[in-house]
């Protein structure tokens, strides 16, 4: 069945603290990503918080890739949201190896299909 996109959603847990903490190292992660996976990076603005923790933005000419780390927790939660014929866990693979994540949970949902089935309730949103 045709869609829109492909979403890949990633916990990903006992990550490097350091890894997790480091701005640039994160920012060079997900741009290298981006470009592994085939997309066109268009703008990149991350945020590193105190005392700890990275969330940021790499905006692709396919969409998105987004993190917000919790270093002290050793998690971090990933989208990679790519349009077109790009394979977003070529990104979240890449992202979860880079931060030396132990264990990881990936979900990987169309994009554009109709209405998003969580468990067995229907989840829709009315304006």
């Amino acid at each position: 069945m045709e869609t829109m996109g492909r979403h890949v959603i990633a916990e990903l847990w006992e990550c490097e603290f350091d890894k997790l903490n480091d701005e640039t190292y994160i920012e060079r992660t997900f741009v290298e990503a981006a470009l592994k996976s085939g997309a066109e990076v268009r703008e990149v603005a991350f945020h590193k918080f105190a005392p700890q923790g990275v969330s940021g933005v790499v905006i692709i000419s396919e969409s998105h890739l987004t993190i917000h780390s919790f270093p002290e927790h050793g998690y971090a939660s990933i989208d990679v949201y790519t349009c077109g014929d790009l394979d977003p866990t070529i990104a979240a693979k890449y992202i979860a190896d880079a931060l030396g994540s132990q264990t990881r949970e990936m979900t990987e949902i169309p994009r554009g299909m109709g209405p998003v089935m969580a468990g067995k309730a229907r989840v829709t949103a009315h304006a």
